[in-house]
């Protein structure tokens, strides 16, 4: 066990071991929710490197995990053979080695890690309540209020949803304002993020430009 804790807290495994303490500590501040796993990818683009399609602290944490093993064995299988035990200029030569094989292979092991991870981060964001905005929908409820509504919605890639929805008082009170039930076509016009509902009008679709065209 001492060679082990020799050999990370000895050059060139510290700098590694370093960069470990920093990756555990981050992801021990995403499982508090303090951090995100995203948070540098805006900053970072690491294609070129041949190790993205993964947030930045995936890859980054990966690399670093995998450099640290491979020079803390690098390192101790060394000790035992007694080789830094030469001189200043070999054991030089002989830790600038390691430090470069253990970062080269760990690049090597992360690029083909990282592949099969591709699926689990598409580089499309997923679907916002915020598209739906300026979309028509059917309402699935006998009645529309400030309180009350669902209705079903199509999204631009064909898929469906069942949202909140609700209906301004003022809407409501205009005499010659179609009621919005079951069936009825309405607009979504705006997004509610406290309340997590949509604003809806009701919408003849006999005014839409698109059904006149057609």
């Amino acid at each position: 066990m001492r060679e082990f804790i020799d050999a990370a807290l000895g050059f060139p495994t510290f700098l590694f071991t370093a960069a470990l303490i920093v990756v555990i500590g981050f992801w021990l501040l995403v499982l508090a929710g303090v951090a995100e796993t995203d948070s540098f990818d805006p900053d970072v683009d690491l294609d070129a490197a041949g190790i993205g399609g993964v947030p930045v602290t995936v890859a980054f944490s990966l690399l670093t995990a995998l450099a640290w093993f491979g020079s803390l064995a690098a390192s101790v299988t060394l000790h035992r053979f007694g080789a830094f035990d030469a001189s200043g200029l070999v054991r030089a030569a002989l830790t600038l080695t390691v430090l470069a094989g253990a970062t080269l292979l760990a690049w090597w092991a992360t690029r083909l890690l990282v592949r099969p991870l591709h699926t689990l981060f598409p580089d499309e964001p997923g679907p916002s309540r915020l598209d739906f905005v300026g979309l028509t929908c059917t309402i699935r409820t006998g009645r529309v209020d400030a309180w009350f509504g669902q209705a079903e919605v199509a999204a631009r890639d064909g898929s469906t949803a069942v949202v909140q929805v609700r209906q301004h008082r003022a809407d409501m009170a205009k005499a010659d304002a179609p009621a919005l039930g079951n069936g009825s076509t309405g607009l979504l016009y705006a997004y509610d993020e406290a309340g997590e509902f949509f604003w809806v009008a009701p919408y003849d679709t006999a005014l839409d430009p698109r059904a006149s065209a057609a």
